[in-house]
């Protein structure tokens, strides 16, 4: 983006200005929401928030020197399609702000109500202190999700991705630290909980390995280790399935998030585990997102 320097003194640039120029380079690079985008990009370069940014346009306010050259640096690098949350540093969960960066793999808004099946469930059960467990943590949007909302919940999370692990220890200490963080595999973790646990909930790796995303932030950003699972896409389900069984005791909830066409597949493999009553329901864009079944 050319400099257009505004009244408020040498280096300034007006806020609307920018968030033009930044919208026409980020729609003209394939960016889907490049004014959100940029308006963000704004807001993270001036250490403020999107409305403040919003507000400043329509008043036709300055942007100081060293903040248009962050903010130009940050659009530079979005119109590359390097994902948003790894040029801020952060992605938003329901009420939480979440560390991010290469390696671990970017939560989606379509996860928070996945992970209201399981804080549903939390909330609605008669232990004091009812176990939950993310297999497959990631960021720890999940497992921290359901510890900060519901307090009397003994909450764990595995992850076995030495690249994701950092982050996932990161956004727990920054939250409280009262997750219980384990290194391991989703296929055999935790045998000392086997039969207490009381909500299990997965975001695995679902997408088969032939179909590689179209979006570049997807396929060239987030772990490959995150995002594949198997020819069918199923495989970590299968797995999953398996620990969710031997850990759950009888009555306790899975859940898992997959993609809108393998609600079917999903469903017949808890089932044929032998799974009770094996649901798929539609996210907020009515697409298939989540099953759950009872031990």
């Amino acid at each position: 983006m050319e400099a257009h320097p505004a009244s408020g003194g040498s280096g300034t640039a007006a806020a609307d200005r920018l968030l033009r120029e930044a919208t026409a380079a980020l729609g003209a690079s394939g960016v889907p929401t490049p004014q959100v985008d940029a308006e963000l990009l704004l807001a993270w370069a001036t250490d403020t928030s999107r409305g403040a940014v919003q507000a400043r346009a329509l008043t036709g306010g300055a942007i100081a020197p060293e903040h248009v050259e962050r903010f130009r640096h940050a659009v530079a690098r979005r119109t590359t399609r390097e994902p948003l949350q790894h040029i801020t540093g952060e992605a938003h969960f329901r009420a939480l702000t979440l560390s991010v960066g290469p390696g671990v793999f970017v939560p989606r808004p379509e996860t928070e109500g996945v992970v209201q099946f399981g804080i549903d469930a939390l909330r609605a059960t008669a232990v004091p202190a009812p176990v939950a467990v993310d297999l497959g943590s990631g960021s720890g949007a999940i497992a921290i999700a359901m510890d900060t909302e519901v307090p009397n919940a003994v909450v764990y999370a595995v992850e076995r991705s030495p690249e994701a692990l950092p982050w996932t220890r990161r956004n727990v200490d920054a939250h409280g630290g009262t997750v219980r963080l384990v290194e391991g595999d989703l296929a055999d973790a935790l045998p000392e909980l086997d039969g207490t646990v009381s909500v299990v909930v997965s975001n695995p790796p679902y997408v088969p390995d032939d179909m590689v995303p179209v979006d570049p932030e997807v396929r060239d950003h987030d772990p490959a280790l995150a995002l594949y699972g198997g020819a069918d896409g199923l495989d970590a389900v299968r797995a999953l399935t398996e620990t969710a069984w031997r850990l759950l005791v009888p009555g306790g909830l899975l859940v898992i998030e997959h993609a809108e066409q393998q609600g079917v597949g999903v469903r017949d493999v808890l089932a044929r585990r032998g799974f009770r009553s094996p649901e798929t329901h539609v996210d907020l864009t009515g697409r298939d997102r989540t099953t759950t079944a009872t031990r």
